[in-house]
């Protein structure tokens, strides 16, 4: 008799020789060359480079790298924010992505902000406002709850975005530097949610130059280089590695 064997978990992300470019223009030029009509000189840039990734549901991936190795680039992408230019990137459900330069809606209040995050979200009225109290206690900004965004710091409001975004358990979490803000009783309460959320098999993927947070958050680590993978494996390998380069 054959023992049964347990199928793998399900996919939640699948990239297959994913590249991505942008263009930088060049806004210098000589008066010659303004002269004779002609336009500021365009450069390509290749951001992503043949990356192949697999990462199944319930997992927690660290991404780390150093700045301009396409990090950023490859989790937009992953939203569908940035055009592929050749490849195919495959989600199982559209994530939530986590940046300290997420946009929210600067004039309102950071209680307008929630309630319109979790409209968003898919929640009815009653369910908003039945949640409301609960995220802003989360956020920790006391009475700066009910004043206009725009008059917030780039931590306060990190913190808003991340107790939004993480209200609900979302499928898929795209994390981009959003741990590194607010003191240390606000980043210790965003880790404890993002356990929370690996419990319920959410898939994570943290990018971070805190190595301690990828170390206390991720078993599986992914380094980046000019846009291709240098190593995908067990974090304390990876990192090992990537702080010897």
């Amino acid at each position: 008799m054959t023992g049964s064997t347990s199928s793998p978990p399900p996919t939640a992300i699948r990239c297959v020789g994913v590249e991505v470019q942008y263009t930088v223009r060049s806004h210098r030029l000589l008066l010659r060359d303004l002269l004779r009509g002609n336009s500021p000189k365009a450069t390509i840039v290749n951001a992503i480079r043949g990356v192949d990734l697999e990462i199944q549901v319930g997992e927690s991936v660290g991404v780390v790298g150093p700045n301009g190795s396409g990090k950023t680039t490859l989790l937009q992408a992953m939203t569908g924010v940035l055009p592929l230019a050749s490849g195919q990137l495959m989600v199982r459900s559209l994530p939530t992505f986590l940046g300290v330069k997420a946009a929210l809606r600067p004039r309102s209040t950071g209680r307008s902000n929630i309630r319109i995050g979790l409209l968003a979200q898919g929640l009815r009225w009653g369910e908003v406002e039945a949640m409301v109290n609960e995220v802003a206690a989360f956020t920790d900004l006391g009475s700066a709850i009910d004043r206009p965004m725009e008059t917030y710091s780039s931590g306060m409001r990190a913190r808003l975005h991340f107790a939004i975004a993480t209200a609900l358990t979302p499928d898929i979490l795209l994390i981009d530097e959003a741990l590194a803000v607010g003191d240390r009783a606000f980043r210790e309460r965003s880790a404890h949610r993002l356990d929370e959320h690996r419990a319920s098999a959410g898939t994570v993927l943290l990018v971070s130059h805190n190595l301690a947070e990828v170390r206390r958050s991720c078993e599986r680590t992914i380094w980046l280089q000019e846009g291709r993978i240098m190593a995908d494996g067990p974090t304390e390998e990876v990192l090992r590695d990537y702080e010897s380069s």
